[in-house]
């Protein structure tokens, strides 16, 4: 199973003047790992699809909650 959320070292240089932040994130589309729709996905019911912003659970992809609550697992 691959993770959406992706993590890296970035360079810190020496001689720049701000705090470092040693790991960034970003989010990659779960579209990247179904590489094509296979039948019989499973849906959300049309009230949940609405909410989520797409029919299909496999492709679902909240964004970041700024306060760090997981308001939707």
């Amino acid at each position: 199973m691959h993770t959406q959320v992706k993590y890296y070292h970035p360079y810190i240089s020496p001689f720049d003047p701000c705090p470092p932040i040693r790991v960034k994130s970003y989010q990659t589309p779960p579209n990247l790992y179904l590489g094509f729709q296979p039948p019989n996905l499973e849906q959300y019911p049309p009230k949940q699809a609405l909410y989520c912003g797409t029919l299909w659970p496999a492709l679902f992809s909240p964004y970041p909650n700024p306060q760090g609550r997981d308001e939707y697992e």
